[in-house]
């Protein structure tokens, strides 16, 4: 899910879409649909190590909310089903809009609760020492002043070089044992959120 300012990502306007997303293994599905391209049930479940009829499933309660749909053009017949992701430049929400419809602050509620999970496996596995061979990990800390306006234009000019890489990379994946991995690019950009101490982490050394 991109922020409020994806320009050409899909706006969440319906908390269930938003509860959805938050479910972490639908929310793998549809990015590696958005990375990879039109997939079948078996190739999902083979990239996400799960059964194949879960991964089904899954697709199935994507479709329903409108998130992917069957690809026909990549099918090889009419009883082969290729999913794809609706819109491949993701998805975006004001989740202070969407707490304002029925059912919208229990929907935000889960989607906090889960992308504050996410985003500290996602830092704790970027800071450990566990590393698949052959590939890079980087983790980017910078402070900058900016306005508002500025912060805005430098989130719109991030998103659309992600979107440039992933078009030009979707659908380049195969064989299996080529160097290519779904790479996980997360980046937040904020008002600088001060210091956190512990009442004695001010008097250490």
């Amino acid at each position: 899910m991109t922020d409020e300012h994806g320009s050409r990502a899909r706006h969440i306007h319906d908390p269930q879409v938003l509860r959805a997303i938050a479910h972490p293994v639908r929310n793998r599905v549809l990015a590696e649909l958005t990375a990879q391209g039109s997939m079948r049930a078996a190739d999902v479940a083979r990239e996400l190590d799960i059964p194949a009829n879960q991964a089904s499933f899954h697709l199935r309660q994507l479709a329903k909310y409108g998130l992917v749909e069957e690809d026909p053009g990549a099918a090889r017949d009419k009883r082969d089903r290729v999913w794809k992701a609706s819109n491949p430049s993701g998805t975006t929400a004001n989740l202070k809009e969407l707490e304002a419809s029925p059912g919208g602050k229990a929907a935000s509620a889960v989607f906090r609760r889960n992308q504050a999970e996410w985003g500290r496996m996602v830092v704790d596995q970027a800071l450990s020492d566990r590393r698949e061979e052959g590939t890079h990990t980087s983790l980017t800390n910078a402070a900058l002043r900016l306005t508002k306006e500025e912060s805005v234009a430098m989130a719109d000019e991030l998103t659309a070089l992600v979107d440039r890489w992933s078009e030009r990379t979707r659908g380049s994946t195969r064989p299996r044992d080529d160097s290519r991995r779904t790479y996980l690019y997360y980046a937040v950009l904020m008002p600088h959120p001060g210091l956190h101490l512990d009442p004695d982490e001010g008097e250490r050394p």
